[in-house]
């Protein structure tokens, strides 16, 4: 005999792996982790103090 099968229950988790299947592919591309981003801006951050630190007062 087959198994009775609710087919809403049954789109919805294919919906859900599609869109997680799209996510990790969007991450895979597009996406850096959280200590990336901050690395980058402690790096700007500090080239933008170097070059503070260069500046010639002029009065």
């Amino acid at each position: 005999m087959a198994e009775v099968v609710n087919l809403r229950t049954v789109k919805k988790q294919a919906a859900r792996k599609a869109a997680r299947s799209e996510a990790d592919a969007n991450a895979a591309k597009f996406g850096r982790t959280r200590a990336e981003r901050e690395a980058e801006a402690a790096r700007a951050a500090k080239a933008a103090r170097d070059l503070d630190a260069h500046r010639r007062d002029f009065d």
